[in-house]
């Protein structure tokens, strides 16, 4: 069984016991977590869709831990003009372990 959720204005693909790195969401190490959006759940051959949501579909995970992702180095420069510009940028990531899956 495996569900489709959207969080943080991305979709990803989860089953029960995965480990994802989501946008940062509130809340400290495990606590408890339910993404209400839910856009498929498949079970064997059985596949409901949503339009935009499936109905009643719930997907509960427990918050791991949260984090800063890697650094990006964001380099700009024009040739023969002295032009330089360097700056960094760190994301803040939430990493979420998904314990179950529940099918409206």
């Amino acid at each position: 069984m495996f569900a489709v959720i959207k969080t943080g204005g991305k979709q990803y693909r989860v089953a029960k016991d995965d480990v994802i790195v989501v946008e940062k969401l509130e809340g400290d190490a495990g606590k408890a977590l339910s993404f209400g959006d839910v856009l498929l759940v498949a079970d064997g051959g059985k596949v409901s869709v949503g339009a935009p949501t499936v109905a009643g579909a719930k997907v509960t995970g427990e918050l791991v831990e949260q984090r800063r992702g890697d650094k990006v180095i964001v380099f700009k420069k024009r040739r023969r003009s002295t032009y330089r510009r360097k700056q960094g940028h760190r994301q803040s990531e939430t990493v979420v372990r998904i314990t179950g899956i529940t099918a409206g």
